[in-house]
């Protein structure tokens, strides 16, 4: 009777464990399952977006010169990266949304109230992070390295080079912006405060110079792009969250999870 017992309360505490392991799988799998059916709608149009991507470099190019494919299969191999990459940010909002109902019922009331509009706010700044890249960052950089090389050589550069060098700078600028959520999640967790962080604003600028040179090309335009829009958003950052009270302040009657786990 006594190893009976003993086997029914082990049983039931693993019972909540593969719960979640079969809630994990399935969210995973609705997730997985969406990015196919984006990268099935977008891969017939493979060709025209990579040209899309292209055209600030295309534009730019001196009359005469093109881009070229210097390996065998990256005619086709480059469009189908690239499909692939943009099925996966635009399932993005979809597979944040996942994780976040997983991990929302173990939350307190007062950690969704402020985890929810972040995580819609950082989709929100991971896509202008990309949009001004493209917009902005792409015809300024390009039209430098164009217009800076010698007359003799022409510029015509590898369709993968060019791709691996955009999703680098892609994912660089939609992190980037990304500084005011971590600022305010900083200032939430009493990690710091405003004040402390507006009196390091001078190593901020440095550091965001410093990191600009790391991550972008060796030009100086491109380090500056990315540097100056760090700083202000690191500004934005400091400006809301002095509207957020620390977690510490918090009313300890709302540290209470509004859901519990089924056993």
């Amino acid at each position: 009777m006594n190893e009976t017992k003993a086997y029914t309360k082990d049983q039931e505490s693993e019972l909540p464990l593969m719960g979640h392991l079969i809630e994990l799988r399935n969210r995973l799998l609705k997730a997985v399952v969406l990015v196919v059916l984006f990268f099935a709608c977008m891969f017939p149009f493979a060709n025209d977006l990579y040209l899309y991507l292209s055209d600030p470099l295309r534009s730019l190019l001196p009359e005469g010169s093109t881009m070229i494919a210097t390996q065998v299969a990256s005619p086709f191999l480059a469009p189908f990266k690239l499909t692939m990459v943009l099925a996966l940010f635009l399932g993005m909002p979809f597979i944040l949304h996942q994780a976040w109902s997983f991990i929302a019922p173990g939350l307190y009331k007062k950690e969704k109230r402020l985890a929810f509009p972040l995580l819609g706010s950082s989709i929100v700044l991971f896509y202008l992070g990309i949009a001004f890249a493209y917009y902005i960052v792409f015809p300024l950089i390009f039209g430098f390295f164009t217009a800076t090389g010698p007359e003799d050589i022409k510029v015509m550069t590898d369709i993968s080079a060019y791709l691996d060098f955009v999703l680098k700078l892609f994912f660089a600028f939609g992190i980037v912006f990304e500084i005011p959520i971590a600022t305010i999640l900083l200032i939430w967790s009493g990690a710091t405060t405003p004040d402390a962080l507006a009196k390091k604003r001078a190593y901020v600028l440095v550091s965001c110079f410093v990191i600009g040179m790391l991550i972008t090309p060796p030009d100086v335009i491109s380090q500056t792009l990315l540097a100056v829009p760090m700083w202000l958003l690191f500004e934005v950052g400091i400006l809301v969250g002095r509207f957020v009270k620390p977690n510490s302040d918090d009313d300890p009657e709302e540290d209470v999870k509004e859901s519990t786990i089924v056993k």
